[in-house]
């Protein structure tokens, strides 16, 4: 079997007092050489034992603590899933988002990418502007009792399952993008972020609008607050014989690219964000002085959708094969550090 090898510099080891960065060699081989002797009790999974003895470290920027918290990547990981999936997913589903989420901080790290964080010796804040992370403190607030120790055993398992995967494009860690619910397609990178990946490409999600509660979602708004979040003159009105509202361009995610509002044209991207809607992909409707906007899908479109993960473990896909659909031409290897 084929072993893929790659050196990878980065600092990442740190303890809770100090933070030193040196060299660590990594091997990355195919998942399915990992030890199939490999036992976890029911009793480990409970208590969280899902480390290596020598875990990497995660520094993370708690926005309410507003302090830096020093953590074990599988740690890391753990909140992660408790953050950003619903806990009633198929196990094959959080696997997905485990090697996801340790993706994405994977490659921070070897690419030396701390961006967006607000002070020095970060790599990743606890939001949306990285990856939502909850601490075991908050975990214990939102799941009291034995549904606590149901759910982590739950966590646990997806995270030790897949202890030390991650995806890579050519032997390296992709950029493992995410989001809820798909409008029956993903979208290609350059369509959103005018930066093209040859592995977040466009592929079919029929999935999520089966089974997701957020595939569909209609908001209402006064034509003056409209025109107000757009920032658009409302006395700009369409050309004559135009439609108010004109699709110039779709992106092959089936969602807007260009619009025309009035003699105003604006991107999909733009309008989504102006007035909070759930995708770029949007019916609008003037009834009188109201606009009424239906979107479908949740979230950016980019990468793996959530929902739709879950409907294909539903089928009976595993995490390797959910990931392989959602990034394309990707390799799921396994990262083992060694000193």
């Amino acid at each position: 079997m084929k072993i893929h090898r790659f050196i990878l510099w980065f600092a990442l080891w740190a303890g809770l007092l100090l933070l030193a960065s040196f060299i660590i060699p990594v091997i990355l081989v195919n998942e399915k050489e990992e030890d199939s002797n490999m036992v976890i009790t029911r009793d480990e999974l409970k208590n969280g034992v899902i480390e290596d003895e020598n875990p990497i470290y995660v520094p993370i920027y708690m926005t309410n603590e507003k302090k830096i918290e020093v953590i074990p990547l599988e740690t890391y990981v753990r909140g992660v899933i408790a953050a950003e999936m619903p806990i009633d997913f198929e196990l094959e589903a959080l696997k997905a988002q485990a090697i996801a989420a340790r993706t994405y901080i994977f490659r921070r790290m070897v690419d030396q990418d701390f961006s967006n964080v607000p002070v020095e010796g970060a790599y990743v804040t606890d939001t949306v502007s990285h990856q939502v992370y909850l601490s075991e403190d908050k975990l214990k607030q939102r799941w009291t009792g034995d549904l606590y120790e149901k759910n982590m055993e739950k966590i646990n398992r997806a995270v030790y399952e897949t202890r030390g995967l991650v995806a890579t494009y050519e032997d390296h860690p992709i950029n493992s993008t995410f989001f809820s619910t798909s409008n029956g397609y993903t979208e290609n990178s350059e369509d959103y972020w005018n930066v093209e990946l040859p592995y977040l490409r466009s592929v079919q999600s029929p999935w999520d609008a089966e089974i997701s509660p957020k595939f569909k979602n209609t908001l209402v708004f006064s034509s003056k607050e409209f025109f107000n979040k757009l920032k658009i003159n409302p006395t700009q009105p369409a050309s004559t014989g135009q439609s108010l509202f004109q699709i110039l361009e779709w992106s092959e995610g089936h969602r807007i690219k260009k619009i025309a509002i009035g003699d105003v044209i604006l991107t999909g991207r733009e309008v989504r964000e102006r007035l909070g809607l759930s995708s770029s992909q949007f019916e609008m409707i003037m009834v009188e002085n109201q606009v009424q906007i239906t979107s479908y899908g949740y979230g950016h479109g980019v990468g793996m959708s959530q929902w739709g993960a879950n409907g294909m473990a539903k089928e009976g896909s595993t995490a390797e094969e959910i990931l392989l659909h959602y990034y394309q031409g990707i390799e799921v290897v396994r990262v083992n550090p060694t000193l």
